[in-house]
């Protein structure tokens, strides 16, 4: 994503941990992004509805309304991408921010590295009329043209392949499971083995010449994961 389309888009923190808030937002300004910042939970749907954020990076203990609360407050005025940050990794914890209309969860304390992975996945999964043509690392997607090319050179890629590339890249830096993968590349009425996953996977490397799985890389006893700078 060029610096032009990080301008365009509005990231609001909301945490009650001043400390929190400056490094994320001073990461983030640095990336290019307008950011802005709340400190409990009226002040974040107040501000929310204001400035319509692309992303919310919400703190579940907040004083006076949870970030549960204000999630669902927030996600039911306006469209967003909500990732919600709590002091404990609990599956209950992730399971009530999901169902309350979270897209996204980070147990702290986090790296600022993966938190603007997720940040940057999340606008090209919600955004992706910012900007129709991605350049990542060395890699551009056009979707208007469904083409891919790698160090200036077009990829020749069905579509499986393609979608398969595509959904790696938008999640640069996350490590993904082969059952997502297996979700939201072949669908969720897909009935064969997790192992086809690990077919396509080989495909791709031998299209990128990614002999040394410096690229995709297998993140064991999860699935993979895409490395670019």
């Amino acid at each position: 994503m060029n610096l032009l389309a990080r301008e365009q888009i509005n990231i609001l923190i909301v945490d009650d941990e001043k400390s929190i808030v400056d490094f994320i937002k001073m990461g983030l300004e640095a990336e290019g992004y307008a950011v802005y910042s709340a400190f409990d939970g009226n002040e974040a749907i107040e501000l929310a509805q204001k400035i319509n954020p692309h992303i919310i990076i919400l703190d579940i203990m907040l004083p006076g309304m949870d970030g549960y609360e204000v999630c669902s407050r927030i996600k039911k005025a306006i469209k967003t991408s909500i990732i919600m940050l709590t002091a404990r990794d609990d599956v209950d914890d992730k399971v009530k921010g999901l169902d309350t209309g979270a897209d996204d969860y980070m147990a702290k304390p986090f790296s600022f590295k993966e938190l603007l992975a997720r940040i940057n996945a999340r606008i090209r999964n919600s955004f992706p009329e910012l900007d129709d043509v991605m350049s990542i690392g060395d890699f551009t997607i056009d979707d208007g043209a469904h083409e891919f090319t790698y160090c200036g050179k077009i990829l020749e890629l069905p579509p499986t392949q393609y979608n398969l590339l595509r959904f790696l890249l938008i999640n640069n830096g996350i490590a993904l499971s082969k059952s997502l993968i297996l979700e939201k590349v072949w669908g969720y009425d897909f009935n064969g083995e997790e192992n086809i996953v690990e077919v396509y996977i080989r495909y791709l490397r031998d299209k990128i010449d990614d002999k040394e799985h410096n690229i995709i890389k297998t993140v064991r006893g999860v699935g993979y994961k895409m490395v670019l700078q």
